[in-house]
């Protein structure tokens, strides 16, 4: 059973990355991975959130394993980051580079926290 709640995560969250990074990109005139940064940020606020309804008790190991490893693990992408800032060094947008590597770790640990936070408010 719990891999089937991580599978229909995952399907969920794939096509919801893949339609939200193409909408997001699609409104920014720029190199910077617009749609990567909007996905791996509203995951990371997703993933917080959860955990501090897990840790409240509003939330089981099954919503868990739903949201946390099948949404959020197909939402988010490491790898599509990582080629999408190698990919801004090698075509000399150095500056973009740089500030999609730092930008998205504060802003990833930053949504992180503020899930955490706005869960701690709602269920402690």
């Amino acid at each position: 059973m719990n891999w089937l709640l991580v599978l229909l995560g995952g399907a969920i969250g794939a096509p919801l990355r893949y339609l939200t990074d193409r909408a997001v990109q699609a409104r920014h005139d720029t190199v910077f991975p617009w749609g990567t940064f909007a996905v791996n940020v509203t995951g990371s606020l997703i993933l917080g959130a959860l955990t501090g309804a897990v840790l409240a008790g509003a939330a089981g190991p099954q919503v868990q394993l739903l949201l946390g490893t099948g949404l959020c693990g197909a939402l988010t992408t490491y790898s599509t980051f990582s080629y999408e800032t190698l990919r801004l060094a090698e075509t000399g947008a150095l500056f973009f580079a740089v500030a999609n590597v730092i930008a998205s770790v504060v802003a990833g640990l930053g949504a992180v926290f503020v899930g955490l936070a706005i869960a701690q408010a709602a269920f402690g």
